[in-house]
């Protein structure tokens, strides 16, 4: 560096590359560093918000049963039309009915079918899952480090899905870690002073709202970490530091009224079925189809933590050389025993893992700060480079593909988007190919022949997750618009709403996907037979029945010569992204 470049740096000037200078402007405050998360936040997880079709089978369940608190008044039971909904607590129920009582209060057209709405809790707890990532990486590295370990947990794939979905995953993430924010004080200076207000609160309101949101998911995870922890110190004093008298009862305090209402009104039958056959069911067995063998979320993790996971991989090595350390010891008790306890278990959904992602997320911070991401191992840069730039690559193709497939479209709008995230992916991956001289390792005095400076690889690290910013709006905000084919409850939608006459009665026959009921109505009638769907269609007044094609024969043979169906009112062909087949259904109706 020449002596007039030395001088600009020090009078504060911006350094050339753009990674180095978001790099520069995270380290000017914690204002700084939240504003440019709460930046990439909005990137990632706004797109396709409200244009996202309502995606089966969970998140219309969860919308539905929300919508029925507000249609019946009753914020206590859970219900999906007429069935008991006993698989998770109310929390998340509640949150996206406040977000949609919101809306209808500002005038909000639709609220209650507007999917968007009962996502905005997912997006909130997103967001601040990833602040709460920074304020947790905060007890284990400087500024720079933990702003780039949330932009790292921030920017990947699996949060900006479950930022698109109006379930319990993205506020679970956040309630996780705040919890596990406070234990880290907790267990860093059991030696030192004790914790404030701050962390007391993080960790007992992290751990009561989560169980309110997803039952023991949060104790689970803490409290694995914590008999690691305390069999490794030989004592769990340290965790005296929480206050657990005045923490517990604070929990009992927010978690113990609804479940005593629930236990009332339901006569225990809500412990038994979320318990019983959810939880237990989900151990025992795969639970409506979601088997996995032991090893699916390693795998899995090359793409759901995409982009940093070829970062985390890098970093391997240095966890298990300091595994000793504090803080390494800390953040794999954060991660391994829930890790392996999810490996166990037959039932395998990749967002079960998504809280322990902001432990990967500062681990592989605190590998890079130390200047130990080992690039040169064998097989190592090149493993990364092409893991880098598999994901984006793969996913433009797997677009254009489908799009074509399906609906002899193609996504032309994402595609710049597309093809700039492959680019700049190509870049970070250059970026870790790049020899450096060997340098001196200032945490071990002696020289250091593997791993990327820290400079060089925290530029790879933003340039892979700038990618992200392109990738998943591209993803979530564009492509999806021209995939028409994977929206069909909401083209049945459309045919209801062209009807001439106000207020309907709709039925289905044979198709059964639980977004058709949030777009239709709490009352859809669900029809087994041809038989039953012409007495439908008879009873009088305005009435529509969806038809697919497996049911077409029973329905017409139903029917009898001098009294024909009706004229079709609308056709529908797509695809059922749960079912993996294509679909085909008949609108008949009836209009006085």
């Amino acid at each position: 560096m020449t002596s007039l470049s030395a001088g600009r740096v020090a009078r504060g000037a911006l350094p050339a590359s753009l990674p180095d200078r978001i790099l520069a402007v995270a380290e000017r405050g914690h204002g700084h560093a939240c504003a440019l998360l709460l930046a990439l936040c909005l990137v990632c997880f706004l797109p396709g918000l409200t244009s996202l079709q309502p995606m089966d089978r969970d998140e219309p369940r969860f919308a539905q049963a929300s919508k029925q608190m507000l249609e019946t008044g009753d914020l206590v039971d859970i219900r999906f039309q007429a069935e008991a909904r006993h698989k998770k607590p109310v929390g998340i129920y509640w949150l996206q009915a406040a977000c949609v009582a919101a809306g209808e209060a500002l005038g909000v057209p639709g609220a209650r079918t507007a999917i968007g709405l009962y996502r905005l809790p997912s997006l909130f707890g997103a967001a601040a899952s990833v602040l709460l990532a920074y304020w947790a990486a905060l007890a284990f590295l400087a500024r720079r480090g933990a702003f780039l370990a949330a932009a790292l947990y921030g920017a990947c794939l699996m949060l900006a899905a479950e930022a698109h979905l109006a379930k319990t995953d993205a506020v679970l993430a956040a309630c996780a870690t705040a919890s596990f924010g406070a234990l880290a004080r907790a267990w860093l200076r059991r030696d030192g002073a004790g914790l404030g207000r701050g962390a007391f609160l993080a960790f007992w309101l992290g751990l009561a709202l989560g169980i309110l949101v997803k039952g023991p998911m949060v104790p689970m995870f803490v409290g694995f970490a914590a008999l690691v922890l305390g069999w490794r110190a030989r004592s769990g004093r340290w965790l005296l530091a929480l206050r657990p008298g005045p923490g517990l009862l604070l929990a009992l305090l927010i978690v113990a009224p609804w479940f005593l209402a629930i236990a009332w009104k339901s006569g225990g039958a809500f412990f038994g079925a979320s318990v019983g056959q959810d939880m237990l069911g989900k151990v025992g067995g795969a639970k409506e189809k979601h088997w996995g063998p032991p090893g699916a979320y390693a795998v899995a993790f090359f793409a759901t933590f995409w982009p940093g996971a070829p970062f985390a991989a890098l970093s391997l090595p240095f966890a298990w050389r300091e595994r000793g350390s504090d803080a390494v010891a800390f953040l794999l008790a954060w991660i391994v025993p829930s890790w392996l306890a999810f490996e166990a278990v037959p039932t395998k959904l990749p967002h079960y893992v998504l809280p322990l992602m902001p432990a990967v997320a500062i681990l592989t911070a605190l590998a890079l700060e130390r200047g130990a991401l080992d690039a040169t191992r064998r097989g190592a840069r090149i493993t990364a480079s092409v893991l880098l730039v598999l994901i984006p690559a793969g996913l433009t193709l797997g677009l254009l593909a489908a799009g074509w497939k399906l609906g002899r479209t193609l996504p032309l709008a994402a595609l710049p988007p597309l093809l700039g995230a492959c680019a700049l992916a190509a870049l970070a991956a250059a970026t870790l190919l790049r020899r450096e001289p060997a340098r001196q390792d200032p945490t071990r005095g002696e020289t250091a022949r593997h791993g990327l400076p820290p400079g060089a690889a925290a530029r790879a690290c933003v340039g892979a997750i700038l990618a992200a910013c392109l990738l998943t709006p591209a993803v979530l905000g564009l492509a999806q618009r021209a995939l028409p084919a994977l929206k069909v409850s909401g083209r049945l939608a459309a045919i209801r709403d062209g009807l001439p006459c106000p207020d309907p009665r709709v039925a289905s026959l044979g198709y059964r996907e639980p977004s058709l009921v949030f777009l239709i109505g709490t009352d859809l009638a669900m029809l087994d037979s041809g038989a039953q769907a012409l007495d439908f269609l008879r009873a009088g007044g305005c009435r529509l029945v969806f038809v697919e094609a497996r049911f077409a024969a029973d329905l017409a043979a139903a029917a009898p010569v001098a009294a024909p169906l009706p004229a079709p009112a609308g056709q529908v062909s797509g695809f059922n992204i749960n079912g993996g087949k294509r679909l085909d259904l008949t609108a008949y109706a009836v209009v006085p």
